[in-house]
């Protein structure tokens, strides 16, 4: 069979670490059970194999001495010390010195420290939570203002659509990810590994993987415009959908198939494993993509403003639909360049302040920019509201004219 590699948190590796020890030392058990026991042997007249939750002791035979050594973890401080129990005609004896004596545990912070750790990390939810629910709120109105005014509805604005719609994607599967994966402490993170946890977690990161295409996506259409001097073709659109979907739900298949073939444990979500790779690196080449593009773009930009032949008028268009594209291009995937050159260790609290923090309100930044700071739709809202106030304006003195003549 092909081999299996693991990668977990380091506050997990402890657990496992365990674990693994006592399926090997069950696994020894088990064989010695169902072999016969030669005459003479420890299995006889001894005693027998046994785990007692930190070490695995090898059968003996009455009257000798086994010996082990500290667990080897990051956990206890590197010791010498050997540990000894004796086989007596009573069993096995208490372990020599006990273990809390023998074992010296690392220096993990005191209670303030972790009491302030715990706090951090409260503050950190109710941070990013109050972020994405008010990206939330802003997205869903926005699409809103998209879909219904019918002056709006164009490429450019369905693809801010699509846009809009990978960041409420990306809001709600941070929520379904919590609440299936953190929302019950009593269940152990360490060794979940559900159904409904993997799926959470694939779903995360179809997501996150979406957010990146549509971003590209949106480098591209600007470039497109740029080159074909504003004459946008629909059958484009397709396109455009296929890599802003299609990429990420491919990419997020092969690596759905790649954990469950190869590194099928715990609810997937690790980023040691070399798996990891299969998301991360689509999503590094989305962000050089849009960094070459917003290279080019800013040089055709500057080219067609320079140029003569370009009416005042054109060129407000050029810089209105050009200063959010180029405003977010570098804006997003900059953080996540820098870090992607780091191991996943370095840094984490630097590493959960922007993807969490600061990317909770990213999606209400996109609406802000693409929406309503964008004189088009505050032109349609203002036009549809006059509309509005004038009809109500005519029912009221209808109905005022009404009762006068009555």
């Amino acid at each position: 069979p092909p081999p299996k590699v693991r990668a977990t948190h380091p506050d997990c590796s402890v657990v496992l670490y365990f674990q693994e020890q006592e399926a090997e030392c069950l696994e020894i058990i088990r064989s010695e059970s169902q072999t016969p026991a030669p005459p003479g042997s420890p299995a006889q007249q001894g005693c027998l194999t046994e785990w007692d939750g930190v070490s695995c002791w090898s059968a003996v035979p009455v009257g000798q001495s086994r010996a082990v050594t500290c667990p080897n973890i990051h956990v206890f401080k590197k010791s010498k010390v050997l540990i000894w129990r004796n086989c007596t005609e009573s069993g096995w004896s208490f372990p020599s010195p006990p273990y809390y004596r023998a074992c010296e545990l690392e220096a993990i912070g005191s209670n303030n420290n972790t009491e302030a750790k715990a706090s951090y990390f409260v503050t950190m939810k109710v941070l990013y939570t109050c972020g994405y629910s008010t990206s939330l709120a802003a997205l869903f109105l926005a699409i809103g203002i998209f879909t219904c005014f019918r002056k709006l509805h164009c490429t450019r604005n369905s693809i801010h659509i699509h846009f809009f719609t990978s960041f409420v994607l990306r809001g709600a599967a941070v929520f379904i990810k919590d609440a299936i994966l953190f929302s019950d402490e009593s269940i152990d993170h360490c060794t979940m590994s559900t159904v409904n946890s993997k799926a959470a977690i694939a779903f995360f990161q179809y997501s996150v993987l979406a957010n990146f295409y549509w971003l590209l996506v949106e480098g591209m259409y600007l470039q497109t415009l740029l080159l074909l001097t504003f004459t946008s073709d629909k059958r484009y659109i397709w396109w455009y959908i296929l890599i802003g979907w299609g990429v990420p739900m491919l990419t997020v298949c092969v690596w759905v198939v790649t954990r469950l073939q190869y590194d099928n444990h715990g609810c997937w979500d690790d980023y040691s494993s070399q798996y990891w790779w299969v998301i991360k690196a689509p999503i590094l080449l989305a962000i050089f993509v849009n960094f070459l593009i917003f290279l080019n773009v800013t040089r055709m930009l500057a080219e067609k403003i320079r140029s003569p032949d370009i009416s005042k008028n054109y060129k407000q268009q050029y810089m209105r639909l050009t200063k959010s594209t180029l405003l977010l291009i570098p804006l997003f995937g900059v953080h996540y360049v820098v870090f992607a050159l780091f191991p996943e260790h370095i840094g984490v609290d630097a590493r959960l302040y922007f993807e969490l923090v600061l990317g909770s309100y990213q999606g209400f930044l996109v609406s802000l920019l693409y929406c309503f700071l964008n004189g088009e739709v505050q032109a349609e809202i203002k036009r549809n509201w006059g509309k509005w106030q004038s009809s109500m304006e005519s029912n009221v003195f209808n109905l005022a004219t009404q009762d006068f003549t009555a």
